[in-house]
């Protein structure tokens, strides 16, 4: 894999030019947390999952950008997410994230000690119908149609994972519908993604148990407290790709799902944080379900 693809520094790079391009812009148009936050992909909706929202407050005729970076830690393991978006006129949305796996005590039983999985994610989404605010006293739901293009950089467990039947690369495709509820307060979002990603990516995609593309239903639901302030729940139902392989049902993937409040002092800034359930993320120490804490910060013009 060329050298730009996996380095930080141009991620970062990309992240700050779409900040100095959005800030010419001045986008406002949207309400406050209409904009989502930023998913661990990179695309803007909820901490785990993708929403039809467009990310940043661009209405039509503006142009506007996000940035994030997101801490995930849990008993064995601990996940760093940085990136950054383009949100262009309220109609499509470019995205690109960085994911950076550690594997903790797991990797050094491996005889890996050290080992972190990283992956590369380029998204893009687009509008297609609805709009979330203005239908918000109708039935039609805002609808988005999105893809993820994924690179993993498994390091020295690569090969092994090659002799799993997995591929390093893979494209995804989504489907999500937003309904906003103004007044109930509440937003609730129904995605639906065609994958055939191990443990979103960071294990290869496909593996000798199926190398089909599955179709994953992905919920959210928030309640807002008040203009500033959200609470709510998320589940990301996932494949299972490597179970059983040549390591019994050792790599046996459970779904995920997390319990999150996102707080907004102003449109420039917003703190989401979550208690997450990822399920036994093996081959594990010591088998068990891995739970933590969720922290994510995004800035946003």
């Amino acid at each position: 894999m060329p050298a730009r693809f996996h380095r930080p520094s141009s991620l970062a790079a990309t992240a700050l030019l779409a900040l100095l391009i959005a800030g010419t812009a001045q986008a406002q148009g949207k309400l406050l947390l209409t904009g989502g936050v930023s998913s661990i992909d990179g695309a803007a909706g909820g901490g785990l999952t993708p929403w039809a929202l467009i990310g940043s407050y661009a209405a039509p005729g503006e142009v506007g950008a996000t940035a994030f970076a997101t801490r995930v830690h849990t008993q064995d393991y601990g996940l760093t997410v940085y990136g950054a978006a383009l949100g262009l006129h309220d109609r499509f949305e470019l995205s690109l994230a960085r994911q950076d796996f550690s594997t903790g005590p797991t990797g050094t039983a491996l005889g890996l000690p050290g080992l972190h999985l990283k992956q590369d994610i380029f998204g893009a989404k687009w509008r297609i119908a609805g709009d979330a605010i203005l239908d918000s006293d109708r039935w039609m739901p805002q609808l988005s149609l999105g893809l993820e293009h994924k690179r993993s950089h498994a390091g020295d467990l690569a090969p092994t994972l090659a002799s799993l039947g997995t591929r390093a690369n893979d494209t995804e495709l989504y489907l999500s519908a937003t309904k906003l509820l103004l007044r109930q307060s509440t937003l609730l979002n129904l995605t639906l993604r065609a994958t055939r990603a191990n443990q979103n990516g960071l294990l290869g995609f496909g593996g000798t148990a199926s190398s089909r593309f599955s179709l994953r239903p992905e919920l959210s639901m928030a309640y807002l407290v008040n203009r500033r302030l959200a609470v709510g729940v998320e589940y990301r139902a996932k494949p299972d790709k490597l179970n059983p392989s040549a390591l019994g049902a050792g790599l046996a993937e459970q779904d995920w799902k997390d319990l999150f409040i996102a707080w907004a002092p102003s449109k420039q800034f917003s703190l989401t944080a979550a208690y997450v359930d990822l399920g036994a993320i093996v081959p594990g120490v010591v088998p068990r379900r891995q739970t933590g804490l969720y922290l994510s910060a995004q800035i946003a013009y």
